[in-house]
């Protein structure tokens, strides 16, 4: 039990579900690689939040061969991500109800606290649900020619570290990807695991 304990902590996998469209037969030369971040005007009132975002895909936009240029670039590219609070699935139907409402535990009581009092609190729940996005305009034309979409669901709340693993997903197979929505898991060495809350 310990040995399989000690696996776990120190590997994580992050399992996002992406989907991509591009429309380059191949990645472009070194020289050419250049982008600088175009920030939507709902993105510009955090700076913080939006600097840290943008240092996440500027490590995955490296990782495929970009470079940061804000004087000189060939591209823009527009990032996004959200986190939402959702109910488990896992949620027990008798306190939260079949479609996420309060269920029979909320008229009656009979639910975790119902039976054995306050020393059985009633389980949080928790689940978050994440998706990035990553759309790249060449900018003499205008052209969108590649966007990509990741998504993750889990009861992890260490959201800095799964985005950033997100944003690599996303990139996954540039500039050539495979059609259709495919999984993309990636580990992380233990000591970047989110924790359950």
């Amino acid at each position: 039990m310990l040995v399989a304990l000690s696996g776990c902590a120190t590997n994580w996998v992050v399992d996002s579900d992406v989907r991509s469209f591009s429309r380059l037969s191949a990645a472009p030369a070194t020289a050419d690689a250049t982008y600088r971040f175009e920030r939507l005007p709902s993105q510009q009132s955090n700076e913080a939040a939006q600097q840290s975002l943008e240092s996440m895909a500027s490590a995955a936009l490296g990782n495929v061969g970009f470079r940061r240029d804000d004087a000189k670039p060939r591209y823009s590219a527009q990032i996004d991500a959200r986190v939402d609070a959702l109910l488990s699935p896992f949620a027990d139907p008798l306190l939260y109800g079949a479609y996420g409402g309060r269920g029979f535990g909320a008229g009656l009581d009979y639910g975790y606290r119902g039976f054995y009092g306050t020393a059985f609190p009633e389980m949080a729940n928790s689940w978050y649900g994440r998706e990035v996005s990553i759309v790249l305009r060449e900018l003499a034309s205008g052209q969108v020619v590649y966007e990509t979409h990741a998504s993750n669901d889990g009861p992890y709340n260490r959201s800095a570290a799964i985005l950033s693993v997100m944003f690599e997903a996303a990139l996954q197979g540039f500039p050539n990807p495979p059609a259709g929505e495919r999984r993309v898991d990636i580990a992380l060495p233990g000591a970047n695991a989110p924790a359950r809350p």
